[in-house]
């Protein structure tokens, strides 16, 4: 089982940037496909970016080029960096971690683009 841990949201202005962090515990952290995932209409949750366990990153199309995803390992941590912000941007951002069998949550940390 893992538990998740997101941290690193806050209010900022259109053109900045945040760093989104999630740190994973009780299982083998490696070996997961991370990702971080918003809301969108219909109460659905929408993948924003994710990063198996090789390294090889996907991203929504509204966010490429402007968000980069990264993983440290050995601290069980997997980062969302968000440059060039838009208010559209706004939303809440839940960590999941993914492997054959399961899916599991963070609790989600709120990022609010506005001037």
């Amino acid at each position: 089982q893992v538990q998740l841990v997101a941290s690193g949201g806050g209010l900022v202005q259109p053109g900045g940037s945040l760093r989104l962090s999630c740190v994973a515990s009780g299982s083998i952290f490696s070996s997961y496909t991370m990702g971080w995932y918003r809301q969108v209409p219909g109460n659905q949750r929408e993948l924003v970016a994710n990063i198996n366990s090789s390294g090889s990153t996907k991203y929504t199309d509204s966010v490429k080029g402007r968000f980069t995803i990264s993983r440290d390992n050995a601290k069980n941590t997997v980062f969302l960096q968000m440059n060039s912000l838009k208010p559209e941007d706004t939303n809440v951002y839940y960590c999941n971690a993914q492997d054959h069998m399961w899916s599991y949550w963070g609790q989600g940390t709120q990022v609010t683009v506005s001037s």
